[in-house]
Order: C-alpha cells, then structure tokens, then sequence
C-alpha cells in the first residue's frame, strides 16, 4: 500500500509537467484546458483495475490479485478523488474533491475489497459452500472481457480512420506504455525494492489509456473523441508492449 501511494505521488506530480507538453498554452479557454485535464489524468493513471486486474488473475490467481489490490488501493482512491475532480468540466456541476473523496470510498469495489479483508481475518472461508466460492471465481474471471466488450461498444461509434489521426494521442501512449513504467521500474531496482512489488508497479502503470477519459465527457456533455483515440491506440499497441516491458525490465 505505501509504495503505490509513493508512486501515485510522483505520477500525478509528473502528470502536471507532462500534459502541459501536449497544451502548452490554453490562455483561459475552458475547452482547451479540460483537454489538458484528459491528459493530466491520462498520464496518471493507466487501466490499473480492469485490464490490470483481468492480468494478474489470469496469470498469478487469486492470491495475486489481492496483492495487487492492496497495491493499487491508494492509486484507486486518488482515481476516484483527484481523477474524476478534474475530469468534471468547470461550471457543469458544483465540483468537490472531498465530494469525490467520499464517493470512492464508498464506490463498491473498493466496500467489496475492505469486506473482503476483513472476512479473510476472520477466516470465514472455510464455513462458505464450495459452489459460492466457485461462483466468485468465475464471477472474477468475467471482469476482463466485459470491461473490453464495454470498451468496444464506446469506440465502436466511431469512425476508425478519425481515431488514429491524433499525434498527441501517440505521444501520451508512448509516455503511457514505455517511458513512465521504465523509468519508475527502473528507479525502483535501483534502490533495491523486491521483484515481486516491482511486478505489480509494472502492471499498474504500463497498463493501456483508461476508459474514464470516455465516461466523464461524456456524462457531462464533453468531446469524447480524444478518450475514444487513447482508448483504441494504447489498448491496440499494449498487446505488444506490456509482455515485452515485463520480458525487458522484471523477468
């Protein structure tokens, strides 16, 4: 937990730096700063939990998935603060980070994951019939490909050939998929920190652009189109890096 809270830190710190790259200047337009606010969230924060989460339940099970999940549970609590704060566009809804706090706190997958560890204190596993404990499994395994069947619907309306037409989106996918995950793993083994948090740092931050970048635009009237290009480029081209940064920095 304290290491995805130290990481979070700098991303977001970094994230001011990087989107000011993509909008330099925005001279007080409203529309050209909530452009720098998709990027500033873009640069935080990858698709940690669903595609993160479908990754190291398929590869590491359950147990890694918890881990991870504590991982990630600062990262979670920051994207649902801070993240979605300055995805709101200005004068739509009276905005509030400790409105937005509070709403993340208490969103259900953070209330399913606390419950979650305080009946594996309790041990009270082992008083749940075989088939609910098959059922949550299963449940589990469906999170990935329905996240991506949902990602398909938003880009699927659309056309292609306009979604990869935007450089500044292959920029923030670069900076995405390589350069902020190798520079944090990289910093990381300098200092000695363990293989198998430096796996989970890997795996959080060099996940493709998320889907918020959509959703909130949308829900308030927004130009969703920049969230549909991070969407499709960075989702596409992770197939590719994400195996090879983690054959190139952790295996």
């Amino acid at each position: 937990i304290l290491y995805g809270l130290a990481l979070i830190i700098v991303a977001v710190g970094l994230a001011y730096l990087l989107s000011k790259l993509f909008y330099p200047k925005t001279s007080g337009d409203p529309s050209l700063e909530y452009q720098r606010n998709i990027y500033k969230y873009a640069m935080t924060f990858g698709n940690y939990g669903f595609m993160g989460n479908f990754i190291v339940l398929g590869i590491w099970g359950s147990m890694g998935l918890f881990k991870y999940q504590m991982f990630t549970l600062i990262i979670g609590i920051v994207c649902s603060s801070w993240g979605l704060f300055i995805l709101i566009p200005k004068g739509t809804v009276k905005r509030s980070m400790l409105r937005n706090l509070v709403k993340g706190l208490l969103a259900p997958p953070v209330l399913a994951l606390f419950l979650g560890v305080i009946l594996g204190l309790l041990n009270v596993k082992q008083y749940f019939p075989q088939f609910l404990l098959t059922a949550l499994s299963n449940a589990g395994a469906c999170m990935g490909p329905v996240s991506m069947v949902l990602a398909g619907f938003v880009i699927g309306g659309y056309e292609f050939k306009s979604l990869f037409t935007n450089k500044k989106v292959y920029i923030a996918t670069f900076l995405r998929l390589i350069v902020i995950p190798a520079v944090f793993v990289i910093v990381m083994k300098a200092l000695g920190i363990n293989k198998e948090i430096i796996t989970l740092a890997l795996i959080a931050f060099a996940t493709p652009l998320g889907l918020n970048t959509i959703v909130y635009p949308a829900a308030y009237g927004g130009d969703t189109k920049t969230g549909a290009s991070m969407a499709m480029i960075s989702h596409t081209l992770s197939v590719i890096t994400l195996p090879l940064m983690y054959l190139w920095l952790v295996a």
